[in-house]
């Protein structure tokens, strides 16, 4: 119930719909978003379960500075791909300074079980980062900070 209300704060009322973007000839659909407001949502799975890279989320983070997140699950080593695209995605949202709204299973610390001894343990340092990175953006102060850069 907190997500969809603050997704209903967020929009305001504004209309909402679909959007395509592109970027290097491809198209990445927003499947709701209210362009007046800078505000789109996704699924999980949408964004980090299909072949999806950096160039599509640095696209998605400059066209809204809001991006809601819904049903993130807990990852482990199995899906690995999946982890990956999970870790660019909230690092190409931090870097451009997106305030993320998410509804996931876990809290940040608990969203990614490793087992330190498997052969990609470097996607475990990567995702301790990805970790801080949430807990930072779900701060109150980085939700009161407005961004800098201007799409």
């Amino acid at each position: 119930a907190v997500f969809e209300e603050a997704w209903e704060s967020a929009v305001g009322g504004a209309k909402v719909g679909s959007k395509t973007l592109r970027t290097q000839g491809r198209n990445v659909l927003v499947p709701r978003c209210a362009e007046d407001k800078g505000v789109a949502r996704f699924s999980f799975w949408d964004l980090c379960g299909k072949s999806k890279g950096a160039a599509d989320y640095l696209l998605i983070a400059a066209a809204f500075p809001t991006v809601f997140l819904e049903d993130v699950p807990t990852l482990d080593m199995s899906q690995v791909n999946v982890v990956r695209r999970f870790i660019t995605l909230v690092d190409a949202l931090y870097e451009n300074e997106c305030k993320i709204v998410v509804r996931a299973a876990a809290r940040p610390d608990g969203l990614f079980q490793v087992d330190l001894e498997d052969k990609n343990r470097d996607e475990a340092f990567a995702f301790d980062r990805t970790r801080s990175r949430l807990e930072e953006m779900m701060s109150q102060e980085w939700l009161k900070r407005t961004r800098r850069k201007d799409p």
